[in-house]
């Protein structure tokens, strides 16, 4: 399903060699051989994942790790983070050393270009408060909702999805649910072989 979102560049040392052209030129050398090489032809699309962790994501890691193994395999440009429940000012790449090396959310905002595509892995089951409310997060105190992070991650990046590990029938309407749902404007889709594929589909839009 990540396969949905590529769009093939050659970057880098020319050092594959380019089987047409060099029938080509070795034709037009009179039968000399005349070997012309390219860069390796990569995914160009740049991603960046967001990865929900600890708690009610315990239950879910195996999924998650099967996406980020799929996705490190397919997509040269990629970035990945963490954060619990919902995120605030920062996460993090290590979660053993979660709280000592934190990243700023502005320095991602500011060093990731809006091309990237952003993908959010996490279940969105939480208290309300978690999202809408300074002092929201249950581990550490927030000086600004959770939504105000999130509304400035969608109006950075062009596109953003968020993927969730539970069955689509426990979502619901309401809740931690339904508000992450509308802050992601109706871009959350079930973590599942169909719903990647309609991810991808609208992160390639």
């Amino acid at each position: 399903a990540l396969r949905r979102l590529r769009k093939f560049a050659r970057q880098g040392a020319a050092d594959q060699l380019d089987m047409d052209d060099t029938i080509r030129s070795t034709a037009r050398n009179a039968g000399y051989l005349d070997l012309k090489m390219v860069p390796e032809r990569h995914n160009a699309v740049k991603v960046l994942i967001f990865f929900d962790v600890g708690g009610s994501m315990d239950p879910h890691v195996r999924v998650c790790e099967e996406l980020f193994s799929a996705a490190r395999l397919e997509f040269k440009h990629m970035e990945y983070f963490y954060f619990h429940n919902f995120i605030y000012e920062s996460v993090w790449k290590n979660n053993i050393r979660r709280m000592n090396e934190t990243l700023s959310t502005w320095d991602i905002l500011h060093k990731y270009t809006p091309d990237y595509k952003v993908i959010f892995v996490g279940d969105a089951t939480m208290a309300p408060y978690e999202i809408t409310h300074p002092g929201g997060s249950i581990e550490h105190w927030n000086e600004e909702a959770g939504a105000t992070w999130f509304q400035r991650v969608t109006e950075h990046f062009r596109k953003v999805v968020w993927l969730n590990p539970l069955p689509e029938s426990y979502w619901g309407s309401g809740g931690s649910l339904g508000i992450t749902q509308q802050l992601v404007n109706n871009h959350m889709y079930p973590l599942t072989i169909e719903g990647l594929e309609s991810a991808m589909r609208q992160l390639s839009k």
